[in-house]
């Protein structure tokens, strides 16, 4: 049976894991707003990328209402970043059926993350990631599997997207089982074009891309510098080597062995190139950072476990200001 996949956002990755749905025949609608809305609706998806360029015409609207006629879907892909799902998620439960699944994409710790599966601090709830538990009440979390996404995409003009670089996403269920909804979800995808594994340890690729994003993405938008430009400067390389020990103390305090060393990690970073992080395709875009979520969830955990993590605190604090500055910009302009 055909799933109906809904993309609730389909900024750059998830316009992109849309667009490629599409392409493949599946049935999915896009959950767009403001300019990129307009133009899905008047000319279609367009991506363009070294693997090739295309052109598509989902259905996509800005209106969730309108969708309930319809019934619910087979898979909700939250496509927007941690920080909009507090507004995002009450709104998705008339679409949320008995059968629904959710695929959780954002960066940093997920939400769900101690709500199921994890023994260390059942049912805790993140302040920086679910104020108020606001997503934890809108979406069970027994409905969700885990994503992790290795692809680079943004919006160049409303309606075209540019994939630049990767097509993996890792699939996993978060009490680390194998389930049959892991695998048609990763069937439809990797019929779709891409490559999509299913892990029974989801929690170790989190960290794993963790360790990288806690270190890189504030130094970015502090020093407006690619993942190479930071990877080959002496001084800012011993700055991530700190914050990544720091990180890796708090997922061993967790009983989570981060597969990979520090220095696999900052060589890998370095391989990918002149790339941009998303936290500084953000500040250049004049969106809000995704701050909270990837680096003050893991100093929340870090002060909970009795931690010290001084190097990732002090960055925090100016990623933080320069947050605020960008805010009072936006409240004023």
């Amino acid at each position: 049976m055909t799933m109906r996949f809904l993309i609730a956002g389909a900024g750059a990755i998830g316009g992109y894991m849309g667009a490629c749905l599409a392409r493949a025949g599946a049935d999915v609608t896009l959950l767009a707003r403001g300019p990129h809305l307009r133009a899905i609706e008047q000319r279609g998806l367009a991506v363009i990328g070294a693997e090739g360029d295309f052109h598509v015409h989902p259905p996509v609207t800005g209106d969730l209402a309108g969708l309930i006629k319809a019934g619910p879907a087979d898979v909700i892909v939250l496509g927007v970043k941690a920080h909009s799902l507090t507004q995002l998620a009450p709104r998705l439960q008339p679409l949320i059926g008995e059968g629904t699944t959710v695929v959780s994409t954002q960066n940093g710790i997920p939400w769900w993350y101690f709500q199921v599966g994890e023994s260390r601090f059942p049912g805790l709830r993140l302040e920086r990631v679910d104020p108020g538990g606001i997503v934890g009440a809108a979406i069970d979390p027994a409905r969700v599997v885990g994503a992790i996404v290795y692809l680079g995409a943004q919006i160049v003009e409303p309606g075209v997207i540019r994939h630049t670089e990767g097509n993996r996403i890792s699939l996993g269920e978060p009490d680390g089982s194998r389930s049959p909804r892991c695998r048609a979800i990763a069937e439809a995808l990797i019929q779709a074009g891409l490559r999509c594994p299913v892990t029974t340890r989801i929690r170790h690729e989190i960290w794993v891309k963790l360790l990288g994003n806690v270190a890189f993405n504030p130094i970015s938008a502090l020093t407006r510098a690619t993942l190479a430009g930071m990877a080959r400067d002496a001084g800012v390389r011993d700055i991530v080597r700190c914050i990544m020990t720091e990180v890796e103390a708090v997922a061993r305090s967790l009983g989570v062995e981060i597969p990979i060393t520090i220095e696999q990690r900052i060589a890998g970073a370095e391989k990918v190139g002149e790339h941009k992080t998303s936290m500084l395709q953000d500040l250049e875009a004049g969106r809000p950072l995704e701050l909270e979520a990837v680096v003050g969830a893991v100093i929340e955990l870090g002060e909970r476990l009795g931690v010290p993590m001084p190097h990732t605190r002090t960055v925090y604090a100016c990623a933080r200001l320069l947050e605020a500055a960008g805010e009072s910009g936006r409240a004023t302009a």
